[in-house]
C-alpha cells in the first residue's frame, strides 16, 4: 500500500521513470514561451499531435508572443490544426499573447511577474494549464497534476474528485521531503520532475483509461 505521495514518487524514481535524457525540467524547451503555447495546445490532445503544431509554429517563427499576437487568425488555426480545437486554441493563444504584452511588456517580464490569479483570468487557462505555465515556463513552485495523476491515484485506491484535492494530496505527502527525492534541486524543479515521472509511468502502464499499478506494489 502506498500511503502518501512521497512513497509514490520514490517508487516511481526507483523503478526508472525519471528520464534523464529529457529536458532537466522534463517539459521540452522549459523556460521558454514555447511552454505557454504547448500548455494551451495540449488541452484535449496527445503530445505527439501538439509537437506537429509546435513544429509548424517554429517553422513560421511564431514561438514568441510578439509574432503570435499579430498573426492572422485563419493562418494560425491552420498551423495548429493537428492539436484539435484549432479555432478556440488559436483565439486563446492570440488573446493570451496580446494580454501578456499589454500587461508585462515581454515574455521575460511575464516570467518574473505573472501570478496564478492573472493566468486564471485568461480565457482557455484553467488550473492545470496555469500551473504548467508557472512551473515549466516560469520555474515557479507550482505542482502540476492532470488526468494521469488522478487516474493513477484512483488505481491506488484514492478517489479524489477535484484538481485541488489531487494537488493537495501530492503536496502534503511531499512536504519537507523534496530533497530526499532529488538532492540539490530547487523545489520547483523537483515538482516538475515529479509530475514528469507520473506522466511517464502512466503512458507506459495504461490499458485504455485504466492505469496498471502492479509495478508500484512489488
Amino acid at each position: 500500500m502506498i500511503d502518501n505521495s512521497f512513497e509514490l514518487l520514490f517508487r516511481l524514481k526507483s523503478v526508472g521513470y525519471d528520464n534523464p535524457s529529457r529536458d532537466p525540467w522534463w517539459w521540452p524547451n522549459s523556460g521558454s514561451f514555447e511552454v505557454v503555447v504547448g500548455g494551451i495546445l495540449t488541452q484535449n490532445a496527445n503530445w505527439e499531435r501538439v509537437e506537429l503544431s509546435l513544429e509548424n509554429l517554429r517553422n513560421k517563427g511564431l514561438l514568441n508572443p510578439e509574432s503570435l499576437a499579430e498573426y492572422p487568425a485563419a493562418s494560425l488555426e491552420a498551423l495548429i490544426r493537428p492539436s484539435g480545437f484549432h479555432t478556440a486554441k488559436g483565439r486563446n493563444l492570440r488573446e493570451l499573447s496580446r494580454a501578456m504584452l499589454e500587461k508585462f511588456g515581454s515574455f521575460d517580464a511575464f516570467r518574473q511577474e505573472v501570478s496564478r490569479e492573472w493566468l486564471l483570468e485568461r480565457r482557455g487557462v484553467g488550473p492545470e494549464t496555469a500551473d504548467a505555465i508557472l512551473n515549466y515556463a516560469c520555474y515557479r513552485e507550482a505542482f502540476v497534476v492532470d488526468s494521469y495523476t488522478a487516474r493513477l491515484l484512483a488505481a491506488l485506491g484514492y478517489e479524489l474528485e477535484s484538481y485541488d484535492a489531487v494537488q493537495s494530496w501530492m503536496l502534503e505527502g511531499l512536504a519537507g521531503r523534496e530533497k530526499e527525492l532529488f538532492a540539490g534541486m530547487p523545489a520547483a524543479q523537483i515538482y516538475a520532475r515529479s509530475h514528469g515521472m507520473v506522466v511517464e509511468y502512466c503512458k507506459a502502464n495504461r490499458k485504455g483509461r485504466q492505469i496498471r499499478v502492479e509495478a508500484l506494489r512489488d
